[in-house]
């Protein structure tokens, strides 16, 4: 004699149960892709807001030394100049269609000024950038870059040693002496320019703009930084290859190096 389960299962209940559960699956993907997507899109945010930060502090960086040339001669900071030499070096156009509030019209440095007691500058470059939450209204966030930087005082134009030996100046990778510091091989002139453009400008010798290996991976941005007498465009103001570590040695040290064909007759 068999003995009767206790338990019969529902055939009407478990099937009932399937659409509750997809419904579930359902509801909770309709949470989960839209949160995922957000993160992904606040993660580019923050890349592209560093990115951002890193472009203008080099450009005032820049702009600052070139300010400090006028400093010299009367003790007072143009800040409009000062504006002007950053939007030129970051390109007007890639900061009219970046993540800067009002592009370049965004970018504020009134608040920079000349120290009347120490000389130095006090350099304030302020913006906003704006955030990716569309409907709260196009949030921005404030963001500002400061430093400090002594004002141009000049170079010694002296051309002899402590044992009368000629001073020429050299760069930590140059091949070549200078004889003047203002030689424009020394005095890099940057300039911001569409990529399209970059591959058929040619620089001061004739020769092509090649991908910088140091800061240009893949395709590169919209536009790039090139120089008048280099021969690749970069993605990044801060690249080493768009800075000159200038040194003062006598000439005697120079070594293997040869003399520039500009400055160096």
């Amino acid at each position: 004699m068999h003995k009767k389960n206790k338990y019969t299962p529902n055939p009407d209940k478990e099937r009932a149960s399937v659409p509750e559960t997809r419904a579930s699956v359902t509801i909770e993907a309709s949470f989960a892709i839209p949160m995922f997507l957000f993160a992904v899109l606040c993660l580019i945010w923050m890349i592209e807001i560093q990115s951002i930060r890193i472009s203008i502090a080099g450009a005032a960086h820049s702009a600052a030394k070139k300010a400090s040339e006028q400093t010299a001669m009367i003790s007072v900071l143009n800040s409009i100049k000062l504006k002007s030499d950053i939007v030129d070096l970051l390109g007007e156009e890639r900061l009219e269609n970046s993540i800067i509030k009002d592009g370049s019209m965004g970018i504020s440095c009134w608040k920079s000024y000349v120290s009347p007691v120490t000389g130095e500058m006090n350099i304030v470059v302020e913006y906003e950038v704006k955030l990716p939450v569309p409907m709260f209204g196009s949030p921005s966030v404030s963001l500002s870059e400061e430093f400090k930087m002594s004002s141009w005082t000049g170079y010694n134009d002296q051309k002899t040693g402590e044992e009368g030996s000629e001073i020429v100046y050299i760069t930590e990778h140059g091949a070549v002496y200078h004889e003047d510091y203002q030689c424009p091989y020394l005095q890099l002139s940057v300039s911001y320019v569409p990529f399209t453009e970059a591959e058929r400008l040619r620089n001061e010798s004739g020769g092509k703009y090649y991908r910088c290996e140091k800061c240009v991976y893949g395709l590169p941005m919209a536009g790039v930084y090139i120089t008048d007498h280099g021969n690749r465009y970069h993605n990044s103001l801060n690249c080493s290859g768009l800075k000159r570590t200038i040194r003062a040695i006598e000439k005697s040290e120079t070594g293997w190096r040869g003399g520039c064909s500009k400055c160096a007759g």
